[in-house]
């Protein structure tokens, strides 16, 4: 047995080498076939000219505008000073009235009193004192002219410093026996204003006091001139007199044909401010030849903001109708502020301001 054994050992193992190379063979033919039954992987061929280089992609992280918070302030400022048109069934009403603008302000939107290039025409020799001491105006246009007066100047210190202010010119009238008068004159000169003394005269009610050296009927003609010379001399740079009250000395013929003679002697002009119908002073004026206006309008009889304004309309009225009007006002806070709002809009409504002299120069040329 053994030796049968050793007989067929190579035969054995040579068939033991067989199978295992057999088994390796269908192993590696299993995994190919696997491996076979795939789909095939899809191959591109690409010619080198059609190739296109490709930037590589960057994502960017996405920026945001900075955002601007605007003050709350500003917005409601905004808000509040932009017009917002009307509903249509909503009626249209009028705002109130802005804060007036500082006369500052106020004058420097006003034109000079001269345009440029013009210039009044020189003063023939000899010429009176009011023309000498005339605003030099030169009007800019043929429209109306209105010249605004304002009487009581010089006591409230405050209220006349505002007039001072308004965009000139204007006319102002100086109580004599204010305080501090040529200081306060010479401001209102400077600021291109004209001058006139507002004296002081009997009113027919007894118990209005007009004032200290006030004309008074009966007083004697020595008193009444050293009244006059008195007021006259508290400044200089007027252009005459008009009258604080008066009602009743201005229609004593006997008493004004003692100042008016006198302011005619001085080469002065007289403006009667009409606080009667009955004044004689006008008939009087005209048999001297002295030169002499009167008052159209007074702004501040009622001194409530709508009353002044409605004032301002009549002059603008009487100016169209004649050519020109005189108003006279006060240095009330109501008529300050109805003028502060009036002025910048005289000569776009065609008319010129302008001092009471021009008026009297055209009404008057030869003085």
């Amino acid at each position: 047995m053994p030796d049968l054994l050793k007989r067929f050992r190579p035969v054995t193992l040579a068939a033991g080498a067989l199978a295992l190379t057999f088994g390796a063979g269908a192993l590696v033919g299993f995994l190919y076939q696997r491996e076979s039954d795939k789909p095939p992987a899809q191959v591109v061929t690409t010619r080198p000219e059609t190739v296109r280089p490709t930037a590589p992609r960057i994502d960017m992280p996405r920026v945001e505008p900075p955002r601007v918070e605007q003050p709350r302030v500003q917005e409601q400022a905004e808000e509040s000073s932009a017009p917002k048109a009307p509903s249509a069934t909503v009626p249209i009403i009028a705002p109130p009235l802005a804060k007036p603008a500082p006369p500052t302000v106020l004058a420097a939107m006003m034109p000079p009193p001269l345009p440029p290039g013009a210039a009044p025409a020189p003063l023939a020799p000899g010429a009176p004192l009011w023309q000498k001491n005339a605003v030099p105006f030169v009007p800019r246009s043929g429209g109306p002219m209105i010249a605004i007066v304002i009487d009581d100047m010089g006591l409230d210190r405050k209220r006349s410093s505002r007039v001072v202010g308004l965009p000139a010119p204007l006319t102002l009238a100086w109580l004599p026996y204010a305080n501090d008068l040529p200081r306060q004159t010479k401001t209102a000169r400077t600021a291109g204003h004209e001058l006139m003394v507002h004296i002081p005269m009997e009113p027919r009610a007894s118990d209005i006091d007009p004032g200290p050296d006030a004309m008074k009927v009966g007083v004697g003609n020595a008193e009444l001139l050293r009244r006059l010379d008195h007021g006259l001399k508290s400044f200089d740079g007027y252009i005459g007199v008009n009258n604080h009250m008066g009602s009743r000395f201005t229609e004593d013929a006997a008493g004004m044909r003692v100042i008016l003679g006198e302011l005619q002697r001085r080469g002065l002009m007289f403006l009667d401010s009409r606080t009667t119908s009955h004044s004689v002073a006008f008939g009087i004026a005209r048999g001297i030849h002295l030169p002499a206006l009167g008052r159209d309008v007074f702004l501040d009889d009622d001194m409530s903001p709508s009353a002044v304004r409605a004032s301002l309309a009549k002059v603008e009225a009487v100016a169209r109708r004649q050519g020109y009007a005189i108003a006279i006002g006060h240095p009330h806070d109501a008529t300050v502020d109805a003028l502060v709002e009036w002025l910048p809009s005289v000569a776009a409504k065609g008319f010129t301001l302008v001092p009471v002299s021009a008026i009297l120069k055209h009404r008057q040329p030869s003085g």
